[in-house]
């Protein structure tokens, strides 16, 4: 019988990609009416690929974005960016519709639960703490701790070591194929796609190598398969 669920946060729990749009894209306006000499749309493509170079978790995307433009990097500016970028994100910082109310269920079926992502430890449980569901999880695994990131499996056996549950016992759910559901597989795990569609490829890449994979719509549809 499964006794771990394991998750993912960015865009698996709650939509990273939609809020953090809208949170750049306030602060380079901000940005842009203080003297940033670019359009809204120069700013944003500059901007996506100095985090593109650097990383999301990369904590002076702002700076670079100065330096690149100006030759030095403008305090003002960068300052006015940060804190508009922080006040809208957290604004908007909410889970998917059906997440609360998915741990809850599975948290009353006598599931555990835990969290495996790629991250900085303070910055994953800053998310979780705001979204209101960091008490739904046994055990918070992240990148930076454990010196390995997903899909590296060492994360997923450190994971499953700290969970005190066997690999054919859990279950990784996540949007993303490569670090998500290869990763949790290669650990011998099962694994539930989620929010994302696979390609011709990874169906086929499953099919060869008989990998226990599933994939859902919602979140909400675990309420069903577990």
């Amino acid at each position: 019988m499964l006794k771990a669920v394991f998750f993912d946060i960015d865009d698996t729990l709650y939509d990273t990609s939609g809020f953090a749009k809208l949170a750049r894209k306030a602060a380079l306006n901000v940005m842009i009416d203080a003297g940033l000499p670019l359009t809204q749309e120069e700013a944003y493509k500059l901007l996506r690929e100095i985090i593109a170079e650097k990383g999301s978790n990369y904590d002076k995307h702002f700076n670079v974005l100065t330096k690149t433009v100006f030759g030095e990097e403008k305090p003002l500016l960068i300052a006015l960016g940060m804190i508009t970028y922080h006040n809208v994100k957290f604004a908007l910082l909410r889970p998917f519709p059906n997440t609360t109310s998915t741990l809850i269920h599975l948290k009353s079926r006598g599931y555990r639960l835990g969290v495996i992502s790629n991250g900085i430890t303070i910055k994953q449980w800053e998310k979780l703490i705001r979204l209101g569901i960091h008490h739904f999880f046994d055990e918070v695994v992240t990148s930076d701790e454990v010196g390995f990131e997903k899909p590296n499996i060492r994360i997923f056996e450190e994971a499953l070591r700290r969970m005190g549950c066997k690999p054919e016992r859990s279950i990784m759910v996540g949007n993303k194929f490569n670090e998500d559901i290869l990763g949790a597989t290669n650990a011998g795990m099962s694994a539930i796609l989620v929010n994302s569609e696979l390609t011709d490829e990874e169906r086929d890449l499953i099919e060869k190598r008989g990998l226990d994979v599933t994939v859902i719509d919602d979140i909400s549809e675990l309420k069903e398969i577990l």
